[in-house]
Order: structure tokens, then sequence, then C-alpha cells
């Protein structure tokens, strides 16, 4: 079973608590960074925290939620080695892990519902990466990423 790291601001807690529960019952280990509650809060800590988490290896994969899932996932992607996907759809979902290798789903809790957001996360986390072709292209993303930290 996997190791996957969580997090959400208050928009999204409903949808983690859900989400928490369907990983647990099927046998994941979750990394809840918070937050724990509906009341409003800040996100780009708590999206940072499972980014980090999944870089340094102590998850397998990343979830963040928020209202939208866009500030959510723009702010995953600010760790270094995160690839951060917005999927409120089941293509996106498949093609984000079999093309693009992104190791943390985003996704809104105001835009999908229960049922459609159990189904992404399950297409996520049993998609995988094609390599090929994409291999060299995330390798570029990469390249992108390490020429712009070298840039100071």
């Amino acid at each position: 079973m996997s190791r996957v790291a969580i997090g959400s601001d208050h928009a999204g807690f409903d949808l983690k608590q859900h989400l928490v529960g369907v990983l647990q019952a099927g046998g994941h280990e979750v990394i809840d960074h918070g937050t724990h509650s509906t009341e409003s809060c800040d996100y780009p800590p708590i999206c940072a925290a499972v980014g980090r988490t999944v870089r340094d290896g102590g998850a397998d994969f990343g979830i963040v939620l928020g209202g939208s899932g866009q500030g959510e996932q723009l702010a995953a992607n600010k760790v270094r080695g995160v690839r951060a996907a917005l999927c409120n759809d089941l293509y996106t979902a498949r093609m984000a892990r079999a093309h693009n290798d992104a190791n943390v789903l985003s996704i809104g809790g105001r835009v999908v519902g229960i049922g459609l957001a159990e189904e992404i996360l399950a297409t996520f986390m049993t998609t995988q990466f094609e390599g090929g072709r994409h291999a060299r292209r995330v390798e570029q993303l990469m390249q992108i990423e390490r020429d712009e930290a070298a840039r100071g």
C-alpha cells in the first residue's frame, strides 16, 4: 500500500476528511498536514508541507484540496521536485500520471463531488507513468526547475 500526504484549506476540509477515510479503508498510510477544521486558513504552508513530504520520500503521493484546487496546486508546485496537477476529471487524472509523472494531486472541493473525487483519486493512484518520450519531457521540466534554482 502507499503512503499518502494530504492537506487542505477550509474549503477542501470536508472532502479531505472523506478521502482520508477512503485511503485508510484501502489500507494506505495517511499523513495529514491539516487543516483540521472549516475555520478559514491559508493554504500555502499546508500545501508546501505536503509537497515536501513527497519530495523527501515520506510519502509516495500527495493530495492537496481547496475550493477550486488552483491555488493549492500552485503552492505545491513551488516545492522543488513536486509535479502537482489539478485534476477535476478522470482524463486529466490519468494523463497527469501517464504523461507527466505527477506526484501530487490537486482537487477542487467546490468543483468535484465526493463520488467523482473518489474516482479521480483511484485513477491517479493506479495509473502508471508511461515513460518513453514522456520521460524526456519530464526531465526537461525538472531541468527548468534546476536552472531556475541556480539563478537564485
